[in-house]
């Protein structure tokens, strides 16, 4: 008997590998696709599941068929440029800092009479193809996104690509892919945020400076430039084994480890330079888990000036992040593209550090 189970996960197999073929233009517009036949015996499914699969690509415009026919690719949604919708896709929606930037975003945006369609990644590079598959179905003037996963290679640029072909453009917001750095894009100097924590810790006499770092973001890579180079101006010697890096997938727990482990082997540990505010806090509880105080014992430093530093008692030394100024900055740059003005590609706004309780001089 044919497994039911597998003949679901076949029909869903045969979508995803009919939209690959027509995003990176395998099969063109007008195209015959092979028959239900012949995809039943490619797939081993039965011709139903083939229809099946079929069916939902017709019914969300990739296909049409033709009676007698067959069936063929179709031209997808054409895209008029005035639909007065945005779309804008972040890696997440609803927490830290990225309610701000939306409202940034929003507040140029809604003034301007246009709408937003918001979408939400999860920092999932299939989920972010996911989104922009969708949107190219879809009348949209423009796109800002928070790219997922940026320090690692993109391997959907053929979908920007046809955002470009369909004269849809697209800005991108907090990082960018390195295969794309000439796209238009408004960052924070994260290199220079790493770097200004670093150098004040070791002006306030901190020299076993450990620090813990996102590895697959941008945002985390330019961070720990920024650390390396404050301790190599200092004369500080740079140890790998003093660095922490963590993915998005365990960011709950291997700071958390990594960290007490680091204590535990060295007492001589006097600060953490942290990737951002949620892991200092989660930082300063794993210390405080060990008996070790903040800053009496251990200095700390977050990221972001997120509403998160504050919810101990504890006031983090941080790197101001210009949340809503950067949504509104992305915004309007998108509305000049819009209206075919000139523009700088890489907007860079300049950190500011701001002190908290969470240091003490050494």
């Amino acid at each position: 008997m044919r497994n039911k189970d597998n003949d679901l996960l076949k029909y869903h197999q045969i979508e995803d590998d009919m939209k690959e073929l027509i995003f990176s233009e395998d099969i063109q517009p007008g195209d015959k696709l092979p028959s239900e036949n012949k995809l039943a015996a490619k797939y081993q499914v039965s011709r139903q599941t083939v229809r099946k699969a079929l069916q939902n690509l017709q019914a969300e415009g990739y296909i049409y068929s033709v009676h007698g026919s067959g069936t063929f690719c179709s031209e997808l949604v054409r895209h008029k440029k005035n639909s007065k919708n945005i779309a804008v896709v972040m890696t997440y929606l609803s927490d830290y800092i990225f309610p701000k930037i939306i409202k940034g975003i929003d507040s140029v945006l809604t003034r301007e009479g246009y709408s937003i369609i918001l979408k939400n990644t999860n920092n999932s590079r299939s989920r972010e193809s996911e989104c922009l598959e969708d949107l190219l179905m879809k009348d949209v003037d423009g796109i800002i996104i928070e790219p997922s996963k940026s320090h690692i290679y993109c391997k959907h640029i053929n979908l920007y690509k046809k955002l470009e072909e369909y004269g849809v453009p697209y800005i991108f917001i907090q990082g960018s892919y390195s295969q794309m750095e000439d796209k238009p894009q408004v960052l924070l100097d994260d290199e220079m945020g790493g770097y200004l924590l670093t150098e004040y810790l070791i002006k306030n006499g901190h020299r076993n400076i450990v620090g813990v770092f996102k590895s697959d973001d941008s945002q985390g890579q330019n961070r720990h430039k920024g650390y390396a180079k404050a301790l190599k101006e200092a004369g500080i010697p740079y140890d790998p084994e003093k660095v922490i890096w963590f993915y998005t997938e365990d960011r709950r727990i291997h700071p958390y480890t990594g960290v007490l482990e680091m204590v535990r082997k060295d007492k001589s540990i006097d600060a953490v330079v942290c990737y951002n505010d949620q892991i200092a806090m989660n930082i300063i509880k794993a210390l405080s888990d060990e008996g070790i105080r903040v800053p009496e014992d251990i200095s700390i430093t977050g990221y972001d000036n997120s509403q998160t530093a504050s919810e101990t008692g504890l006031r983090l030394t941080t790197i101001v992040h210009p949340q809503e100024q950067l949504g509104e900055m992305a915004a309007s740059m998108l509305l000049k593209m819009i209206r075919g003005e000139q523009i700088d590609k890489k907007v860079v706004i300049s950190p500011e550090l701001i002190e908290g309780n969470t240091c003490k001089k050494r």
